[in-house]
């Protein structure tokens, strides 16, 4: 296993909830980050960010690590959920809170209702 492989997964293995983004939950530096943290965000939901901006073998070791070619990319107690596209429709559909549920992370329930509302 290659240092960015081990690096990857320690990283998943030690954080409930994390994401590959371009740039940092306070700062996205692309519209696709931007969307999947400002939902995590909303929901209240805590995340590890990893700025693959930062590192090249980083980014390019995450993309091999999960055989899925784009960021941002959001895992959940280890598991590979999906990019931009795959979160956005889980918000919308509720399988995102069903998920948080199911694995005990805590979400704003409110909040997630409150963003299918205003997407109806």
């Amino acid at each position: 296993m290659s240092d960015v492989t081990t690096n990857i997964k320690e990283i998943i293995d030690t954080n409930p909830v994390v994401l590959f983004m371009k740039g940092t939950k306070e700062m996205p530096q692309c519209g696709f980050s931007s969307r999947v943290a400002g939902v995590l965000n909303y929901m209240g939901v805590s995340f590890q960010d990893v700025n693959v901006l930062a590192d090249q073998d980083l980014r390019q070791g995450i993309k091999d690590f999960s055989d899925w070619p784009t960021i941002p990319q959001l895992y959940v107690n280890g598991e590979f959920v999906g990019g931009c596209d795959i979160i956005t429709e889980m918000t919308l559909s509720g399988e995102l809170d069903q998920l948080f549920a199911q694995k005990g992370i805590e979400y704003d329930q409110v909040a997630a209702d409150k963003i299918r509302e205003a997407n109806a």
